[in-house]
């Protein structure tokens, strides 16, 4: 007598808890992850999709799960666009702390030690951005050295600053020492705000290896040397009411 094989998607451990928060429950994160390791190789979203038997009805919310657990670091894509576990890359998901000198620190979220980061590598990020980064020599130190090899968040949408004026180049220099990059103020979006005075931004483009961050001028502090203004500065860095 042949017994049926019960499907894959039925033997998610976490199918009860999917299944309380949504009418039609999709496989879980956790189950996603353990499939992915068990293959023990990167697989492509249609792949996943037959193993686990996403049903077309179903495929835009899967992929919405998909691109959430990418936003998260909890899996990534190879060259080849298939998924795979940062782990079996030898990646580590971890938080950029800026040097107001131009280089910066990868913090690991697992605790372990910190990684270097040098001045190119901070091209493409600000101080705060969520990375995925793999460790790639030593510095002159002697300390772990990375290279980041995908951003999972950038944290930084407005920030204090004040504006400089070089050659009929606007720019703003944040007052967060640790942003050690200069923010370019977009064509006409100045906001009324003049070289010297003390402002905040919005960024509507974020740094990469090419370009500096741009943003435009969405509030005026007020001058630098106005009373009282390092108390507003400080509100603002902290973003305090």
């Amino acid at each position: 007598m042949s017994t049926k094989k019960t499907p894959l998607r039925l033997q998610d451990p976490f199918l009860e808890r999917e299944k309380a928060q949504y009418p039609e429950p999709l496989p879980s994160r956790e189950f996603i992850l353990q499939l992915l390791d068990r293959e023990g190789v990167p697989l492509t979203v249609e792949q996943l999709e037959r193993l686990l038997t996403i049903h077309a009805s179903e495929r835009e919310l899967f992929a919405r799960r998909l691109r959430a657990m990418e936003r998260e670091g909890q899996i990534m894509r190879n060259r080849k666009n298939a998924l795979c576990l940062p782990a079996k890359l030898d990646l580590i998901k971890a938080r950029v702390e800026g040097h107001p000198d131009g280089f910066g620190f990868a913090i690991r979220e697992d605790g372990g030690g910190d990684i270097f980061l040098g001045p190119r590598e901070m091209q493409r990020v600000l101080h705060g951005d969520r990375v995925m980064v793999r460790t790639v020599g030593v510095d002159q130190r002697g300390r772990p050295e990375g290279a980041i090899v995908e951003i999972l968040e950038h944290v930084n949408t407005r920030l204090v600053a004040r504006l400089f004026q070089e050659q009929g180049v606007l720019f703003a220099v944040a007052e967060n020492k640790r942003i050690s990059q200069d923010i370019l103020v977009a064509p006409g979006q100045e906001g009324g705000a003049k070289p010297g005075q003390v402002v905040m931004v919005e960024l509507v483009k974020q740094p990469s290896r090419q370009a500096e961050p741009i943003a435009k001028v969405v509030e005026i502090v007020g001058n630098y040397a106005d009373p009282g203004m390092e108390v507003e500065i400080a509100l603002r860095k902290h973003e305090l009411p």
